[in-house]
């Protein structure tokens, strides 16, 4: 499975995938655990609520990221899966995964002065709890999916053999963990999801004001 888009003459989503200048350096494109510090992420007042809804909605394997979409009061209201590409690490190529699923399940939120939502970001994988090069490349792409969104970016949260973990924050837990995961589930289209443009399978899930909307346009593409 590969990320990839479709050929689109739209130009704002033509200049979002443009390859950054340092594009021959992917190790580049991470932040260190000082730069996320930093970056003044704002931090999740029931962190095992949020983790535990999405791994029942998702139900992620190893090497599956969960994006999710929340309002100020921290519900759900739009949310993706998908599989990663065992790729090296690539930031930039984070980044457009992400965008291309946070464009599936809700609209941007650019004309807003002030971002009113705020994606996190769940990734499930091997290793232990601390901060790897991998997690540095996901956190790069998540807070520029959020900028070319006009998203508030939120945690990036791994989730392990040893439990969940919120990179940056020092809170985590011991369930879920990635030995209870599962296969990835869908909930559209009576358990079949609907398919990327590069044919990798992915489950959508929204609810909350719109909720039906963002599915029936994530099913049409």
């Amino acid at each position: 499975m590969t990320f990839g888009f479709a050929p689109s003459t739209d130009p704002t989503r033509l200049a979002s995938v443009s390859p950054p200048a340092d594009a021959s350096s992917p190790l580049g494109r991470l932040l260190e655990p000082a730069e996320w510090a930093a970056a003044g992420i704002p931090l999740l007042r029931d962190p095992r609520d949020v983790v535990r809804g999405l791994y029942e909605r998702h139900r992620p394997t190893r090497e599956t990221a969960v994006v999710a979409v929340l309002d100020q009061e921290e519900r759900v209201r739009a949310s993706a899966s998908f599989a990663r590409r065992s790729t090296p690490v690539d930031g930039w190529v984070f980044r457009n995964a992400l965008l291309a699923q946070l464009r599936r399940v809700i609209p941007h939120d650019l004309r807003r002065r002030t971002p009113v939502h705020t994606a996190v970001l769940l990734y499930c994988r091997d290793g232990g709890e601390g901060w790897t090069e991998e997690d540095g490349a996901w956190m790069w792409g998540l807070r520029d999916a959020c900028t070319l969104h006009g998203l508030r970016c939120g945690a990036y949260i791994t989730l392990t053999a040893c439990g969940w973990q919120v990179l940056g924050e020092g809170r985590g837990g011991r369930q879920p963990n990635a030995g209870r995961a599962s296969a990835v589930n869908s909930v559209v289209n009576g358990g079949h999801g609907p398919h990327s443009a590069n044919g990798a399978e992915t489950a959508y899930t929204a609810n909350g004001h719109g909720g039906v909307e963002f599915l029936r346009r994530a099913a049409s593409l």
